[in-house]
């Protein structure tokens, strides 16, 4: 494929792609996004040659939803909460290894292991695990001999439970054997070992730093807080109004998220040796590099922390992208994307074909001429939870109205996110309210079950709110102060909404729970 570049001849396309998805990665702290309170040479050299997406935002949420958009494509939140591939879909790695193309996963991320998210990895040509890091259930004791580790004095996550965390961290011996580090590394050493063995690979580093837990040893451990005494807080707390309710003092508050900063430094430094990696192998003069999040993480913006039930403000939806082509001089592009089009992107370069409905937009088009015209609006949420939108300026969160129903999940492999510390909260099985349905576009039979008030929910659309929307400026209100709901301007969000949801033939059952006007009554 080749694109006609403005002012210069045709582009070509590169065999090969390396995808760095750094976990709940907060664009606002990133130096080449301007960011300043922590450090991240080795990002901002990656965008010192990169396309620059000014203007990316997230589209299914949290994690696995979000993995979801970039192998497969599909916007599924609308249809599913956090959950497996489904039969009626295939990850673009089932294309890719149909075409002879190798493939490797290199990742520390656990979700992608367990029910939930246990195949993703399964159409990798090859992948590598590298274990420890946040609910991986890797060791069953604590290393006896880890007296003198890196791992600092730390509080756990839940002090009645036992969390597979508090076992692997004691086994880390030094810097290198933290997850993190470790997936970078691998990294690295694939670059160097197996990468110019092969003229057309897809390298995808599922990275989950920086995700919690924040945990660092020294010198990252210190690097922006030295005057802490006690127990390391390494796990945040999901909450609002988390210092104005007592839940956090301005002191932890700011330790937090110093640890997010120690750890967002620590793994853009072992970023750095897989940046070395490529430039020793030249791999830039063939390759396109994408780095990429499935969002960010509140750490005391609007007094939130984590990722609880609130809408994407900029924190957590308005996301980093960074893709560096062979043939592109570096520049910002400020067109409006979304992780769909990830899945596109990575289509296009590849000649990939796909037989499920998918909703993503190439962005090698925008990349060779940012005047092409790309999208006129996004998407994104979590399962029954708001419906958002955006068209470039305004963003638009739609909540349920007088209730969340109806509502039904859709899926044919029935799993979603464990919670490890709660093994007794779990999906219900389907019941005789359940029928068959079919997914746009596919002739695959789906088991279509309803809920109702009462029935117990997935883990993620617990405790959403109703009636309580908003509407905010971006351009003239980008600290999302000023909600507009209720302004004239609000009619034509609706409307927007109610057309995007039709383009992409979401349930009908979304417009009523969301009192759009195609619902009626």
């Amino acid at each position: 494929m080749r694109y006609q570049v403005e002012g210069v001849a045709d582009m070509s396309q590169p065999k090969r792609a390396v995808v760095l998805l750094l976990d709940s990665l907060n664009r606002h702290m990133l130096g080449c996004y301007g960011g300043r309170e922590f450090t991240t040479p080795n990002i901002d050299r990656l965008a010192a040659r990169s396309q620059q997406f000014t203007n990316h935002y997230t589209g299914s949420l949290p994690c696995m939803p979000a993995r979801h958009d970039i192998l497969c494509g599909a916007l599924d939140f609308l249809w599913k909460p956090w959950g497996s591939i489904e039969l009626w879909e295939r990850p673009l790695t089932y294309e890719l290894k149909r075409k002879g193309v190798v493939t490797q996963m290199i990742t520390d991320h656990p979700h992608l292991f367990e029910t939930g998210g246990e195949n993703y990895h399964t159409d990798f040509f090859a992948w590598d695990y590298l274990r420890g890091h946040e609910s991986d259930p890797w060791r069953t004791r604590p290393d006896p001999s880890w007296q003198g580790t890196p791992a600092l004095p730390a509080g756990t996550k839940y002090p009645e439970k036992a969390s597979p965390y508090d076992l692997s961290r004691s086994y880390f011996r030094e810097e290198a054997d933290f997850p993190g580090p470790k997936t970078m590394q691998a990294t690295a050493d694939w670059l160097n070992q197996q990468g110019q063995h092969h003229e057309e690979f897809l390298l995808f580093v599922d990275e989950f730093d920086p995700h919690e837990p924040f945990d660092c040893p020294e010198p990252w451990a210190s690097l922006y807080g030295k005057n802490w005494s006690g127990d390391r807080i390494i796990w945040p707390p999901y909450t609002s109004s988390a210092i104005a309710s007592g839940t956090l003092t301005e002191a932890e508050a700011r330790h937090i998220r110093n640890n997010y900063g120690a750890k967002l430094s620590m793994i853009d430094h072992w970023l750095g040796k897989v940046l070395d990696a490529l430039d020793a192998g030249n791999f830039w003069d063939d390759t396109l590099v994408i780095l990429c999040t499935d969002h960010g993480h509140y750490l005391g913006e609007k007094d939130i922390f984590g990722k609880p039930r609130v809408i994407q403000y900029e924190t957590i939806g308005h996301t980093p992208l960074l893709i560096a082509h062979p043939e592109l001089a570096p520049k910002e592009i400020h067109t409006l994307t979304t992780n769909v089009d990830l899945h596109a992107t990575l289509s296009d370069l590849f000649g990939l074909e796909h037989e499920h409905v998918t909703h993503g937009q190439s962005l090698l088009p925008i990349m060779a001429s940012p005047k092409t015209p790309h999208r006129d609006w996004a998407v994104g949420g979590i399962f029954g939870n708001w419906v958002q939108i955006q068209d470039g300026r305004y963003k638009y969160a739609r909540a349920p109205v007088d209730d969340n129903f109806p509502l039904s999940m859709w899926s044919n492999r029935w799993s979603t996110m464990p919670v490890p510390y709660y093994p007794g909260l779990r999906l219900p099985n389907p019941d005789q309210r359940a029928y068959i349905d079919f997914m746009p576009g596919s002739d695959v039979p789906v088991l279509r079950q309803p809920f109702e008030p009462g029935d117990m929910m997935p883990f993620w659309s617990l405790g959403g709110s109703v009636d309580d929307h908003y509407l905010f400026d971006l351009q003239e209100d980008p600290d999302e102060t000023q909600n507009l709901v209720g302004t004239p301007l609000e009619a034509t969000m609706i409307a927007l909404l109610d057309d995007a949801l039709a383009s992409l033939e979401a349930p009908k059952e979304q417009a009523q729970r969301l009192g759009l006007p195609s619902a009626g009554g």
